[in-house]
């Protein structure tokens, strides 16, 4: 039985050339919406996935617009709306030391290095410039976001689902 990791949801057609529109769920979307690579679609009302092939990729706005081989009008594409696109996980590839999948990050516990108290618990990874953030929703108050960067990530044990941060004066 595969194990598939989501990496978008198809949430519109744009134009009339069968472009969808996708809002991202991956950590790389570059790599993992290239042309040739291989996605499923999740429908509703489908027991199996169908398979598709990237044939562009382009990003607009917050959205990637993706067309898929073989598909070229938006009469084509309609019924894909509502899709959650994922991929099998023998597609996710080897990661660099230091890159982390989000279904990695999400449920780890996040504790301070010199008290090694327990803040919370990472439960949404943000991606909004040139590093990532991880929202923490601690036991009781506001969520903290903890920039992904080596001044205050020191530690992250994927294996423990822990994570070891400096914080950033202010941070708390």
């Amino acid at each position: 039985m595969a194990k598939w990791f989501n990496v978008g949801k198809l949430v519109n057609t744009h134009g009339i050339r069968g472009e969808v529109r996708v809002v991202s769920r991956t950590d790389f979307p570059e790599e993992r919406y290239q042309k040739g690579n291989r996605l499923y679609l999740f429908l509703e009302n489908h027991t199996e996935p169908m398979e598709v092939i990237v044939e562009s990729r382009r990003v607009h706005k917050s959205f990637d617009l993706l067309t898929f081989k073989g598909f070229n009008n938006v009469n084509d594409v309609e019924k894909f709306k509502g899709a959650i696109i994922k991929v099998p996980e023998d597609q996710l590839g080897d990661l660099e030391e230091g890159e982390y999948y989000f279904h990695e990050i999400i449920g780890c516990k996040v504790l301070l290095q010199e008290s090694m108290e327990e803040i919370g618990t990472v439960k949404e990874v943000l991606t909004p410039g040139a590093n990532d953030v991880w929202v923490v929703k601690p036991k009781k108050g506001k969520e903290i976001y903890i920039p992904y960067i080596d001044s205050v990530v020191k530690k992250v044990d994927i294996a423990e689902k822990t994570i070891i941060i400096e914080p950033l004066e202010g941070l708390f």
